[in-house]
């Protein structure tokens, strides 16, 4: 047990030192995401621009649904958590008619739709600890040719994305999201950043949508895995520190019990060998 509590605590030790630099990336990563997400808002609003990415079907029947789990466990409950809102988000799409078309990051999802036999479009795995702006814009890719794909040819008309979404080191929770097509808000109040700048678009506002979404798709998924990485360590740091202690707790309750266990059998052979005496005593005292 107690080398038990020597491999929990060292898991623990470099989650904890991972984490640091997994919440330094998903940090670094948001100015840029911010910023592609205003020029493409800036494009979508000042523009009367179509873009395939944009449009909405009149009616979607097939829809793409990407879950980002880890690769590895003793995570507490990171994936499972990740999988059952998958699943809730699967429900509700099939409540409305649609076919869920699944897109799985990580081993342990692809164990748990393999495990059930069930039918999974394509799947990523061995970086979902470290995962790369590459790695996202392979998924991204793929993601973006099956929306852009006819459906009578195996594409789709919607894009979700599961993830785990980091709000702290003690809290981490899982969120659904469409990805695409790209829903628009209308709004009267000015957006928290400011005023969106004028712009006047060359050649043409559909070239720079063009240009444009798929890095914006990309960012959002790069975004989106970072943030998981980060949920993924803080949850394995959480799930280990609990083990360590677990451990140590159970050490030390055994520890308690082995001792009074020895204590009551050094007891016992005292009294043995008292009562001997004593009868022996007794004996040759009787005899004389």
């Amino acid at each position: 047990m107690q080398a038990i509590a020597k491999i929990t605590r060292a898991f623990e030790l470099i989650a904890a030192s991972r984490i640091v630099k997994a919440q330094q990336a998903v940090v670094q990563s948001e100015p840029y995401a911010r910023g592609i997400t205003q020029a493409v808002s800036a494009v979508a609003s000042l523009s009367n621009a179509e873009h395939a990415l944009t449009r909405e079907h009149e009616k979607p029947d097939r829809a793409a649904m990407l879950l980002i789990t880890s690769d590895r466990g003793l995570a507490g409950a990171y994936s499972s958590s990740a999988i059952r809102e998958g699943e809730s988000l699967a429900t509700l799409l099939r409540s409305e008619g649609k076919t869920v078309m699944p897109y799985i990051c990580g081993r342990k999802g692809i164990a748990y739709y393999k495990f059930r036999q069930r039918e999974v479009v394509d799947q990523w795995s061995g970086f979902s600890d470290k995962p790369t702006y590459a790695d996202a814009k392979q998924v991204a890719q793929t993601l973006i040719d099956a929306f852009t794909t006819p459906t009578d040819e195996g594409g789709v008309h919607e894009i979700h994305i599961v993830y785990t979404e980091f709000v702290s080191m003690l809290t981490q929770r899982p969120v659904a999201r469409r990805l695409l097509p790209l829903e628009y808000e209308e709004s009267t109040e000015e957006p928290a950043e400011g005023a969106l700048p004028l712009y006047e678009f060359e050649p043409s506002a559909e070239a720079v949508l063009d240009a444009l979404l798929p890095q914006y798709i990309g960012s959002r998924i790069y975004n989106a895995m970072l943030q998981a990485a980060a949920s993924e360590l803080a949850s394995r740091r959480r799930a280990m520190k609990s083990a360590t202690d677990n451990a140590e707790d159970l050490v030390r309750t055994l520890t308690r019990e082995a001792n009074q266990a020895r204590q009551g059998e050094i007891t016992q052979e005292i009294s043995e060998i008292v009562g001997g005496a004593n009868a022996l005593q007794d004996a040759m005292s009787a005899h004389e």
